[in-house]
């Protein structure tokens, strides 16, 4: 493989990945725009937890991957000055029932402010391995430190990307074409579709629903629950506390379609209101707190689990970079670093991208 030096990046997306791909372009010197039909971050990477993990994608190919983007995300907080709520955290399980209490009590010292009908299972991680950022204010702080860089952020609809012998020569956007030398793909679940590319793998959108309460003394304590319904439907809520005194909550999925943009998701009130229950069950304080928003987004996901990152197949000069699942948060800064560098030295040093190579699925039907 070897080394480009571009002139021209689009970047088609202005999610965390499509963020984080443009900061590591544009601290090597290149300019880049990024195209967004919506809004930056205005799909799951402004909705989401925004908890990060050292070594929970371990055994798997996406250690790695994880491990790197977990120390990148320490000295991001330090390189750049936005304050973007990057903090560590310790992190519980617990496990709580709509009604009733859970039998046995907790299993280690529970922190003070748990004194709801919940049980604390045990110890998840600590600050030397969890740790958080607030998803929609890390994509904007990565985003507009590539723009301070000469990079430029243009809203419109990608509506295909423009093929001529078998390279990428640029991007539609609201009928007009967009000359560059280099495509990156990062729309997450709508990358497929927007592009138009044969040649890329199917991504899926997998819907989830989240509540934020204004809850503002809850300490840096992410808690992941084991929750019952009173019918016996068993939930997996997660509740993470922000500095700004905003709390989390997430843990209702659905198997609704993928809508044409993110502006056509629609939220589930009575979902969401699960989610408040439930965290109601933990502790008084959130029991008592307002609910701030009812959102809904989806995540991208590929058929192996495995994101995107690397050449789309048998078209030169474009690139993907999407299908992180839950972990598109973690795992934005390595991805960003790595495709930055296959991009411009030829190949990724920073952590091997074989695993996530788009040619390892086969082409989805359109």
């Amino acid at each position: 493989m070897s080394a480009l030096v571009p002139g021209r990046v689009v970047v088609c997306g202005a999610g965390v990945i499509g963020a984080a791909v443009a900061y590591f372009l544009s601290r090597r010197g290149i300019a880049v725009t990024v195209i967004e039909r919506t809004g930056v971050a205005c799909a799951a990477s402004g909705k989401s937890g925004g908890f990060i993990a050292l070594d929970w994608c371990d055994n798997s190919e996406l250690g790695p991957l994880a491990r790197a983007s977990f120390a990148l995300h320490a000295r991001l907080a330090e390189e750049i000055t936005t304050d973007y709520g990057y903090r560590r955290m310790d992190t519980y399980m617990v496990a709580a029932r709509e009604h009733g209490t859970v039998p046995g009590g907790h299993r280690i010292p529970a922190p003070r402010w748990i004194d709801g009908e919940t049980v604390v299972a045990g110890a998840l991680g600590s600050p030397e391995t969890t740790a958080q950022v607030h998803p929609a204010r890390f994509t904007r702080a990565l985003l507009d430190a590539a723009l301070t860089r000469g990079g430029a952020l243009r809203m419109g609809r990608v509506e295909g990307v423009s093929v001529a012998g078998g390279a990428a020569q640029g991007v539609v956007v609201d009928g007009e074409l967009l000359r560059t030398d280099v495509v990156v793909l990062a729309m997450g679940p709508w990358t497929g579709r927007a592009a138009g590319l044969s040649s890329l793998p199917q991504i899926h959108g997998l819907k989830g629903y989240s509540v934020t309460l204004e809850a503002p003394d809850v300490p840096a304590h992410a808690l992941f629950m084991d929750y019952r319904l009173a019918g016996g439907r068993a939930l997996e809520p997660e509740i993470i506390p922000r500095p700004d005194g905003e709390v989390y909550v997430c843990g209702m999925a659905d198997r609704q379609p993928l809508p044409d943009s993110a502006e056509g998701v629609e939220v589930s009130e009575t979902a969401c209101n699960v989610l408040a229950r439930a965290a109601g069950r933990v502790s008084t304080g959130l029991a008592a707190a307002a609910i701030t928003k009812r959102q809904a987004c989806y995540r991208p996901v590929t058929d192996d689990g495995l994101p995107l990152i690397g050449p789309v197949p048998d078209v030169r000069n474009a690139f993907v970079a999407t299908g992180h699942g839950p972990w598109g948060m973690l795992n934005a800064p390595a991805t960003g670093l790595a495709l930055a560098e296959r991009i411009v030295d030829g190949r990724a040093t920073c952590v091997d991208l074989r695993p996530f190579d788009p040619a390892r699925l086969p082409a989805a039907r359109r």
